[in-house]
């Protein structure tokens, strides 16, 4: 179970899609995901949208916060907090947070993006060290921040077997997530039926996942791209995420 929030906000970040200038997304919109490892209720995971001025420019400031909860809490206690900064201009991070504590491993990191030279300064303040990294990518995202950029994505178009790929940086280094159309097709959920589009990401096996293709998601086909299900078998058990509530997305869910 180590690091399974890590997990599920990275896979959160996958089930999104292509670009457009907008934002489909507003401040106020908040998210919460149930989890559950196996047969138990694991925790909850949220994320919340602000809106805020960093160095002198409009950013979107997003919180995502996970903890564990009842009889997991007991035997593995979690609580995390990430942070992004999002150029509303751009979509793209400026400043990145990391605050978390799950079981024995901690980490409090503070990632400051410059994209004309393409480096990441990294303030690790439970080490006391700073660092710099470089990136290839054009259009690097961080990890809460690829969630929202890619919400944006004109999936109208995508068809089953299409692939989409997102540079993220995590960690000390650049990512590169490929994802898979499954097809289309009606998600039953606490709220109703909604449409929905099935995914899947492609994750390294071994060490987390049983094998590459141990991860099935679904995200609403709409506007919207929220998040709905998100199911994993792991080496030891499985991972389950569910959306639990949801305020002020910016366009209307269409349940039946």
């Amino acid at each position: 179970m180590k690091k399974y929030f890590l997990f599920l906000f990275a896979a959160i970040v996958s089930m999104s899609f292509i670009t457009n200038d907008t934002h489909n997304y507003k401040e106020g919109e908040y998210l919460q995901y149930r989890i559950h490892y196996g047969v138990l209720n694991a925790g909850f995971a949220s994320l919340t949208i602000n809106k805020t001025n960093y160095e002198g420019q409009p950013h979107f400031h997003v919180v995502g916060e996970g903890s564990s909860s009842g009889a997991v809490r007991t035997f593995y206690k979690v609580d995390d907090r990430y942070e992004t900064f999002i150029d509303e201009s751009t979509n793209r991070p400026s400043k990145f947070v990391r605050k978390i504590s799950e079981g024995g491993y901690t980490r409090d990191q503070v990632f400051y993006f410059n994209h004309g030279k393409k480096t990441v300064k990294i303030d690790d303040r439970k080490a006391q060290r700073i660092s710099y990294k470089e990136f290839n990518s054009s259009n690097i995202q961080d990890l809460l921040s690829a969630f929202y950029y890619l919400r944006n994505y004109d999936t109208d178009k995508l068809k089953t077997g299409d692939f989409i790929n997102v540079d993220i940086f995590m960690s000390d280094e650049t990512y590169k997530f490929r994802l898979k159309i499954l097809g289309r097709e009606n998600m039953k959920t606490k709220y109703g039926t909604i449409k929905a589009l099935k995914i899947r990401p492609y994750v390294q096996s071994g060490r987390i996942f049983k094998e590459s293709e141990s991860v099935t998601m679904w995200v609403t086909d709409d506007q919207n791209h929220i998040p709905l299900l998100i199911k994993a078998e792991l080496t030891v058990g499985s991972l389950k995420a569910t959306l639990h509530d949801y305020k002020k997305t910016k366009y209307p869910l269409h349940f039946k």
